[in-house]
Parts: C-alpha cells; sequence; structure tokens
C-alpha cells in the first residue's frame, strides 16, 4: 500500500509538471536531427528526481551528499533544457556532483586512481545516457531492466536500501507511462537522462565496492558500445561530437530503416536484461572467468553491432 501511494503521488507530480512545462513552453520542438515529428513536452524525467526526493525524506536522509549531488545535477540540467548554459558552468557542477557521490562512497579514502577511474566512468555513464536519449522508451525500457538486475543482485548481497530501487522503479514508470507511446505525451529531456544515470551509477558503485568485484558495470554494457562507437565513427569522420546528430545505431534503426522505434527501445532493455543475468552469473566465478567473459562480450557485441551498422549505413546510403 506503501508503493501504491509512492505510484500515486508521483504521478500526480509528473501531472503538475506537465502543466508547469505548458505554461512556461518547455517544449521539444522536431528538427532535422529529431527523431519524433510532433512538439512534445521537455523534461517529464525530472520524475526520477521526485521519486528520489520522496525516498530521502522516507528514508530519514540517507545518503546525503548523494542526494546532494543528485540535486545539483537534476537543477543544472533542468536549466540546460530550458536555456543554453555556459559549458563552464555545466561542466563545474557535474565535477562538483561526481566529487559529492565519490565522498558518499568513501572514495576518497582509497588510492588516487581509483577516484580517477571512478569520475571518468561516472561522466562516462552521464554522458552516454544523455546521448542515448533520442527514441521514445528507450531511457524507461532501458532503465527499468538495469533496475531490475540491481534488485535481483540486491536480494542476495544487501549493498543498497532496497526502497531506493524499488521507488527508482516506480518514478521509471510512472515516466513509461507518458513517453513509451507512438506518440510521447513528454520526452526525459536532459534533466530526467542525466538524474536517472546518477542514481544507477551511484548504485552500481556501492555494489562494485561492496562486492570488490567490476564486472557488474556490465549492466551498462549496451548503451556504452552504442555510445563510445558513435563517438569512434564521428571522430574518424571529422565531426564534431557535441554538435547535436542522429549517429547512433538506434537512430539510424529507426530513422533510416523504418524499424519501429518502441520495439527497438524495448529490444535495447531486453539485450541488457539479459546480458545483466548472464553477468549476474558469472559474478560468482574466478577472477580470470570474468576477465575473458568480459572481454568476450565485449568484443562479440562490437563485432555485432559494427556489422549491424555498416550494413544499415549501406543500405541506406549514410555516410
Amino acid at each position: 500500500m506503501i508503493y501504491l501511494g509512492v505510484f500515486i503521488l508521483l504521478f500526480l507530480l509528473e501531472l503538475a509538471y506537465f502543466r508547469v512545462a505548458n505554461h512556461f513552453n518547455i517544449i521539444d520542438k522536431p528538427n532535422e536531427r529529431s527523431s519524433h515529428s510532433k512538439v512534445t513536452l521537455r523534461g517529464g524525467g525530472i520524475i526520477f528526481y521526485f521519486g528520489a526526493v520522496v525516498y530521502f525524506i522516507k528514508s530519514g536522509f540517507q545518503y546525503p551528499w548523494f542526494f546532494l549531488g543528485l540535486t545539483l545535477m537534476t537543477i543544472i540540467s533542468f536549466l540546460d533544457d530550458i536555456f543554453t548554459l555556459s559549458n563552464k558552468i555545466r561542466l563545474f557542477i557535474h565535477f562538483s556532483s561526481v566529487l559529492l557521490m565519490a565522498y558518499q562512497l568513501d572514495m576518497f579514502d582509497m588510492a588516487w586512481y581509483y577516484l580517477l577511474i571512478g569520475f571518468v566512468v561516472t561522466v562516462g555513464v552521464i554522458n552516454a545516457y544523455n546521448f542515448m536519449d533520442g527514441i521514445n522508451g528507450i531511457t524507461a525500457s532501458y532503465s527499468l531492466s538495469v533496475i531490475i538486475l540491481l534488485m535481483i543482485v540486491n536480494q542476495n548481497i544487501g549493498f543498497v536500501s532496497s526502497e531506493l530501487l524499488i521507488i527508482t522503479f516506480i518514478a521509471v514508470l510512472v515516466f513509461a507511462f507518458f513517453n513509451f507511446r507512438t506518440n510521447a505525451k513528454c520526452f526525459a529531456g536532459d534533466v530526467g537522462s542525466v538524474a536517472i544515470a546518477y542514481i544507477l551509477i551511484f548504485t552500481i558503485g556501492l555494489l562494485i565496492l561492496k562486492t570488490g568485484n567490476l564486472i557488474y558495470i556490465l549492466f551498462l554494457s549496451i548503451y556504452g558500445i552504442d555510445a563510445v562507437w558513435t563517438i569512434i565513427r564521428r571522430l574518424y569522420l571529422k565531426e564534431n561530437i557535441f554538435d547535436a546528430h542522429r549517429s547512433h545505431l538506434y537512430q539510424f534503426l529507426v530513422n533510416e530503416a523504418g524499424i519501429n522505434k518502441l520495439f527497438i527501445s524495448f529490444l535495447y532493455g531486453v539485450i541488457q536484461f539479459g546480458i545483466g543475468v548472464l553477468v549476474i552469473k558469472v559474478s560468482e566465478s574466478n577472477f580470470y572467468t570474468q576477465l575473458l567473459f568480459s572481454f568476450g562480450l565485449l568484443i562479440s557485441l562490437s563485432v555485432i553491432y559494427l556489422a549491424i551498422k555498416t550494413i544499415v549505413i549501406k543500405r541506406y546510403k549514410k555516410k
């Protein structure tokens, strides 16, 4: 009954945000780089932050530094959805938020290179999540898969408060109700993609630190493969990687190949879930087995990804 109440509360908060977005004209107009054709409300993913607020209050203010970092990320991303902010301001807030997360994870007590690696991975995941939020349903579908995987592991290991995962799951479900549609009511916006990425990388960080097992980062492998290879291709073509584009595989499959966008979004989530189940099983094996599995998985995914993308690009005469 408590979680039903949380669902109703978040649903009403999402509807309230729609009224605000309509009033202040917070919308996403389609352009030549878009995968949608109708004006749509932007920033519906703010519900992920609202879910975190509910958890933070309900838990008696657990993980305060994480929540402060999430709040800073949410504010700057929401403003970036409305205005075009200076990159320096945005990067400063992102840097500060990542440091707050690292402090919450007690990473300042570790060797400096662990902090550096954690910083690079966190920034990479947040940006990858933002890049990948380009079609209806993909953020919701993918995030639900990752959260379910974390719930499964948490039952056995207990690395994080189960309420944080459950309430985040509910928040994503609320967003999915309005976004996982042919004609979406809203898009996540930077505020949504950045917020959910920050939450997920924090929980995965807790899991890795609890177990000492890096293999769990593969819970984000599908997004990682698409984001990294897209950046490499754009660099090869001498494109500005910070400019808007439609160069991800999922965008080619939807916009050029004409495959249903909800099917592609669902497929990304299902494939990541399947990989995650394998990761959970292999995590019980020895280090060398995990290493072999990880490299084998990333190489296999890269080969399949590049093969499909090459075929689609050649067939539809994309550069």
